[in-house]
């Protein structure tokens, strides 16, 4: 059966984004940070201090855009609908064996 999404939810949904791009952004550049504190010279490494800055930076904007996204697809969708999707049952037997290999 295909659904579409009527409204999204401009806190919620900009919560999870703004939070799962900040614990991304901590994985992905505090490596890169050390590395280049490492090898860099000494006058030339970056602050320490952007190794958090950067992830709240992000945090920050990531919240804000999406918050703004969803209010753009909530006021948009009367006129032009919503992201549609297919919604199925699931099948009892195929659960009973494992998962499905397609």
């Amino acid at each position: 059966m295909t659904q579409q999404i009527a409204r999204l939810s401009p806190h919620q949904n900009a919560k999870v984004i703004a939070v799962l791009m900040a614990v991304g952004s901590l994985v992905l550049l505090v490596p890169v940070f050390l590395l280049v504190s490492t090898f860099a010279p000494a006058g030339q490494r970056p602050p320490m201090a952007m190794m958090l800055v950067m992830p709240l930076g992000y945090l920050v904007i990531m919240y804000v855009t999406v918050v703004i996204g969803c209010a753009v697809y909530n006021a948009l969708y009367g006129y032009i609908g919503g992201i549609e999707f297919d919604t199925a049952e699931p099948n009892v037997a195929s659960r009973a064996t494992g998962p499905a290999v397609r």
